[in-house]
């Protein structure tokens, strides 16, 4: 039997429950995957909560890593035995085994432990696409990074380091500067809207960011928007705090011909080479020492809710993972 975490109903943690089903057999193009590890990501909370709704009932997840144990007609990407990761593609990683499209499976290599691909790919997927194709970053970029602590945030700040930006991450609470300053940022602030911007002239002697990677919406998008230099881009990348307010164009134009956009992981894996593609720069990214997993929390599968409660809650500090 395999075990399956679903839920019916939108709200807390508590509507997961662990069910039981049969084992399915692949079909043409797809492969049976046994996972070892599962990503939670903060899309999962998003999603159980509501905010970003999805039908139902429904499984969760998007990102795990295993073994193929069987595979459907036309398959030749994989072979029973292969380890692989995968991120995105239909909710149902929540899980001890599942069906997955074998052209969106990416083969690991021995080095690679399970826990930490499963820890990194969503992230690192989105964290590549997020400094190479929405902006650029290089050498001498000034990159304004909110969630450093977090487990997105994280990998950005070392990514961004290596291609050569000056990072200044912003954190939610005193207690997370060290971890910000461990990761390479050049500076750390605590968030404060009222101060913000100010404090990014301060650190930057006037000139502010290129670019801002804003998760947090509503409380902090104006205050992002105001830290921008003249032409800057603001990414708009999540909404923990609530959608933020319409934007006047003329405000953009007002603050110095600002860029705006709200980008998907989604958008730029779309096609399987893209997908493929970017899943080989983040493996070679881990490879080279640019980015390490920073599992903060393990957690057996069943304890998925307890898992929600405390990213929720702002207990974590890094990537969790789920044990089946």
């Amino acid at each position: 039997m395999v075990a399956v975490v679903r839920f019916s109903r939108f709200g807390g943690p508590d509507v997961l429950q662990m069910e039981e089903c049969a084992m399915a057999q692949p079909g043409a193009g797809e492969v049976w995957l046994e996972q070892a590890a599962i990503g939670v990501n903060y899309l999962d909370v998003m999603q159980r909560s509501g905010r970003t709704p999805i039908a139902l009932p429904s499984g969760l997840g998007l990102e795990g890593a295993g073994t193929v144990t069987a595979v459907g007609a036309g398959v030749s990407q994989v072979q029973v035995g292969d380890r692989v990761a995968y991120a995105m593609g239909q909710p149902g990683a929540y899980a001890s085994g599942r069906l997955y499209p074998a052209q969106r499976l990416v083969r690991l290599p021995e080095t690679l432990a399970f826990d930490d691909a499963a820890a990194l790919l969503f992230k690192g997927l989105t964290a590549h696409y997020l400094l190479t194709s929405t902006y650029e970053v290089g050498p001498g970029s000034i990159v304004l990074l909110y969630g450093v602590a977090g487990a997105l945030g994280g990998i950005m700040a070392q990514w961004a380091k290596r291609l050569g930006a000056f990072v200044i991450g912003v954190v939610s609470r005193p207690a997370s500067v060290a971890r910000a300053e461990a990761l390479g940022c050049d500076a750390v602030l605590v968030f404060d809207a009222a101060t913000l911007a100010d404090e990014v002239g301060r650190i930057t002697g006037g000139r502010k960011a290129d670019v801002v990677y804003d998760p947090i919406g509503r409380v902090s998008f104006a205050a992002s928007l105001d830290s921008l230099r003249p032409r800057g881009l603001m990414v708009s990348m999540g909404a923990s705090s609530g959608v933020p307010d319409a934007v006047e164009l003329a405000t953009l134009n007002a603050k110095g011909s600002l860029f705006l956009t709200r980008p998907s992981l989604a958008a730029h894996t779309a096609s399987d080479a893209e997908y493929q593609q970017r899943a080989q720069q983040v493996l070679a990214a881990v490879a080279d020492g640019v980015i390490t997993p920073q599992i903060w929390g393990r957690y057996a599968l069943a304890d998925a809710a307890r898992a929600h409660a405390d990213i929720e809650a702002g207990r974590s500090s890094g990537c969790i993972i789920l044990q089946p």
